[in-house]
């Protein structure tokens, strides 16, 4: 029972890859919060993201003082 679990788990995981990738998640460098949380959320969302659930995640700018000259 455990193995199909398993097995079950993984495929549910590959087809959020797959999903990831149609989307052109993994195209370009960019990586920040909100980017980074898209990809994962929908790998774990994996195939309810065919059934139109598309799960997109907002992250708060946090202001960053800069350095003096």
């Amino acid at each position: 029972m455990g193995r199909l679990v398993s097995f079950l788990v993984v495929i549910w995981l590959v087809i959020g890859v797959v999903a990831a990738f149609q989307r052109d998640y993994f195209s370009d460098a960019r990586t920040n919060c909100a980017e980074t949380s898209n990809v994962a959320l929908t790998i774990v969302a994996g195939p309810l993201n065919y059934f139109g659930l598309n799960p997109k995640v907002k992250c708060k700018k946090v202001d960053v003082p800069e350095p003096s000259k």
